[in-house]
């Protein structure tokens, strides 16, 4: 579980364009699939450090898929 300085827990949402295929997901560090109407996958949950975030990144990258976009949202690790 990846955690900041402070003890927040640093979750990750990644944004790629098309419905990814759920036997996939051992690809992508075990990250929750959920998917938008608008043709995208949200992949989402906490990476172990910021080597995992690229090698998630470096999956994408070697499935050609789009990125759309990465956020990071901080919670309190007593939540």
């Amino acid at each position: 579980m990846s955690e900041d300085r402070k003890g927040k827990e640093v979750i990750y949402e990644i944004r790629i364009q098309g419905h990814l295929e759920e036997r996939w997901a051992a690809w992508f560090e075990d990250l929750a699939f959920s998917y938008e109407a608008e043709n995208t996958t949200i992949l989402r949950g906490s990476l172990e450090d910021q080597a995992a975030l690229h090698g998630v990144l470096n999956n994408i990258r070697n499935l050609n898929l789009k990125l759309i976009s990465v956020q990071t949202i901080e919670k309190r690790s007593s939540e």
